[in-house]
C-alpha cells in the first residue's frame, strides 16, 4: 500500500510559473527539516532543483511570503528536480504580492 498523497488534480504544468530565486528550508515529515532552492513557482505549486531525498508523493511544508505555511506534495521527480503541488491554490492577490517579493525585478516577472 502507497503511503503517497492523493492528490485530486494531477497536471497543472500549463499554469504560469515565475522564475525566482529562493532558498528555503522546508519541514518534512521523514526527514525533518531540508534544504531546498526554489527555482520557479505558481498559484498551484512550485519547483526546486535541489531535490536529492524527495520522492513522489512526499509531503512537506513550505514558508512563503504574505501566506505563510502552505503543505505541498511531489508531483515529480527527474534528476535532482522536483514539482510540487500546494494543498490549496494560491489567491491571485496573494500570488501577486509572493512575486512582487520573491522576484523584485520587474524585467524578471512574467506578464500577469
Amino acid at each position: 500500500m502507497s503511503a503517497g498523497a492523493s492528490l485530486s488534480v494531477t497536471d497543472l504544468r500549463r499554469a504560469a510559473r515565475h522564475p525566482v530565486d529562493f532558498p528555503v528550508i522546508v519541514e518534512h515529515f521523514a526527514h525533518g527539516d531540508l534544504n531546498l532552492h526554489v527555482c520557479n513557482i505558481s498559484a498551484h505549486g512550485f519547483m526546486v532543483d535541489d531535490a536529492g531525498k524527495l520522492d513522489r508523493g512526499d509531503r512537506v511544508i513550505i514558508r512563503l511570503p504574505i501566506v505563510g505555511r502552505i503543505e505541498a506534495y511531489v508531483i515529480w521527480t527527474r534528476d535532482e528536480r522536483a514539482g510540487f503541488q500546494f494543498e490549496r491554490i494560491i489567491r491571485l492577490d496573494d500570488f501577486v504580492a509572493i512575486i512582487d517579493t520573491l522576484q523584485p525585478n520587474p524585467r524578471l516577472r512574467r506578464d500577469r
